[in-house]
């Protein structure tokens, strides 16, 4: 086929690019949707605005913190009114204005409404509908004014009632150390009973007499050093048989424990006529009175010296003296007992003993004691369990460190220790002549400025540099007075009913009692005629 001429072609038509269309399209696409958004944007706009002019006016009413901080704000103002109120309500009563308080509580309470009906409409409060109540509000304030209701005299008055509350308080404590003392003091009917009672057997019954003389051929044991020997010095007896009993029946080796026992002569009989009852797995018990001990006199005891000072038994058998500033515990009799300080004349108690240990009567053993006998206190006398920790105190706690004596001599942050379970090195005790540093304490302190009583804090000086610490585990205390670990009991070889709750009275902590108590035969006859349980 020819091609035709030139002139008579048709004229070439350019093709419009595939990528152009497509995005005309989508122009049209995207117009079409806008138009559409933009139709349901203008017919949901009234609605809408209508909507947020409404939240705009509640919230305009609710702006309670723009009114509050506002200077003209009613509700500010009530809420003043209320607040010092309330704070003259409670002074009124106090000074039994009963009539005032209640206007004032009435007056309170019309306030309180207006603000809730504000708040229940959504409108603020307005001048002229809170006007009369402002006006009646500020009146009483007013009025409570005139009657010494401002700040400086309600501080003046809320300060005389802490003193007052103080005061009383202070009496109360008093009082209830003081009966708490007495508690502590008093010997139990049942007690007494016992002590009555095994008297009379021992004077009664010639066959008892005899068995206990049978037992001095036992002399030997008593000063035998490869033996164990423990040394309880009391007038209790059930407490010392407690004590005893429970170191006996928790001894591996029960036969080759000894007991030296010293008490007063009142109680000596009973005392002599319990332990040739009754029998201890085999424990060898040895009863003394100190009133036999012929060295034990004025001249060599301060403690005796001081009780024929008539100033000192004024002290502390009149309670007339000083003016109730020391405390009653620092002044009971029993501090100035020969049974309390014999615990420093142990080697001229027992002059054939190399070591023992000293036994308070108000402890329960509950584990084997033979090892303390073979601990090394290192060339030192006193093997003890040191206080300082948690509640216990230091060397401070227990003297008078403004004493220049003190002072020079004692560190001040020293740990203490605890009297009840001590491990005496008697051998070091006389070579170091211990007895006589205790002496020269105890006449330094005849008018009581180094420390008030007790032989702890003349133990303290004494034993200052010859104590060696034990485990703790050796010696727990605190179960007369407070609440002890569960664990430490559980470890605890001695346990120590020190304070005022002993474990044979009726203020006895109940929760601790059952220690103590199981080492006690209450179907003994003499304990059952005499209403123990």
């Amino acid at each position: 086929m020819r091609r035709r001429a030139t002139d008579f072609r048709r004229p070439v038509r350019r093709k419009v690019p595939d990528a152009l269309w497509w995005a005309l399209c989508c122009a049209v696409i995207l117009l079409f949707v806008y138009i559409l958004s933009k139709g349901n944007k203008i017919e949901s706009r009234p609605a809408l605005s209508k909507r947020t002019y409404k939240h705009d006016k509640i919230m305009e009413g609710l702006n309670i913190t723009e009114e509050m901080l506002n200077s003209n704000s009613v509700t500010r103002q009530l809420n003043d009114q209320i607040s010092l109120a309330k704070a003259f309500v409670v002074i009124a009563k106090e000074s039994n204005n009963l009539q005032f308080a209640w206007e004032l509580s009435a007056q309170i309470h019309n306030s309180q409404r207006l603000l809730s009906n504000a708040a229940t409409r959504r409108v603020p409060l307005t001048t002229r509908e809170t006007e009369k109540a402002i006006r009646d509000m500020a009146l009483l304030l007013y009025q409570a004014q005139q009657l010494h209701y401002d700040s400086a005299t309600m501080i003046m008055r809320f300060k005389a009632k802490i003193q007052a509350l103080e005061e009383q308080m202070n009496s109360v404590t008093e009082k209830s150390s003081k009966y708490g003392q007495i508690a502590a003091e008093e010997v139990p009917k049942s007690l007494y009973c016992l002590g009555v009672r095994l008297t009379t057997e021992w004077f009664r019954n010639f066959n008892l007499q005899k068995k206990s003389k049978d037992k001095r051929q036992m002399e030997m044991k008593l000063k035998d050093n490869h033996l164990y020997h423990f040394c309880v010095f009391s007038d209790n007896i059930l407490a010392t048989s407690v004590v005893v009993n429970s170191t006996a029946m928790n001894s591996k080796n029960p036969n080759m424990i000894v007991f030296h026992l010293v008490t007063d002569e009142i109680n000596y009989a009973a005392m002599k006529a319990w332990f040739a009852v009754n029998d201890f797995n085999g424990v060898i018990v040895e009863v003394q009175k100190f009133e036999d001990f012929t060295w034990l006199n004025a001249s060599y005891v301060p403690v005796l010296k001081q009780l024929q000072d008539s100033e000192i038994q004024s002290y502390y058998f009149s309670g007339n003296s000083d003016e109730g500033r020391t405390p009653i515990k620092f002044r009971n009799p029993k501090y100035l007992s020969m049974l309390n300080h014999l615990r420093f004349y142990i080697p001229e108690v027992f002059p054939a003993l190399k070591k023992v240990v000293f036994l308070d009567d108000d402890v329960v053993v509950q584990k084997d004691l033979s090892d303390l006998f073979s601990i090394d206190l290192n060339g030192n006398v006193n093997g003890a369990v040191e206080t300082c920790m948690e509640t216990f105190h230091r060397y401070h706690k227990y003297l008078n460190y403004s004493h220049p004596l003190i002072h020079a001599h004692f560190d001040p942050d020293a740990c203490g220790w605890a009297f009840g379970m001590n491990v005496f090195d008697l051998v070091e005790w006389r070579k170091k002549n211990v007895t006589g540093i205790y002496h020269y304490w105890q006449e330094k302190n005849v008018d009581r400025t180094l420390w008030k009583l007790g032989t702890l804090p003349p133990g303290l000086l004494t034993f200052y540099g010859l104590t060696q610490p034990l485990d703790p585990s050796w010696h727990v205390l605190g179960f007369g007075y407070t609440n002890v670990d569960p664990q430490l009991i559980e470890r605890g070889a001695v346990l120590h009913f020190n304070g005022n709750s002993k474990p044979w009275l009726k203020i006895g902590i109940e929760k601790y009692k059952p220690l103590w108590e199981k080492y006690v035969e209450y179907s003994h006859p003499l304990l059952q005629q005499c209403n123990f349980h």
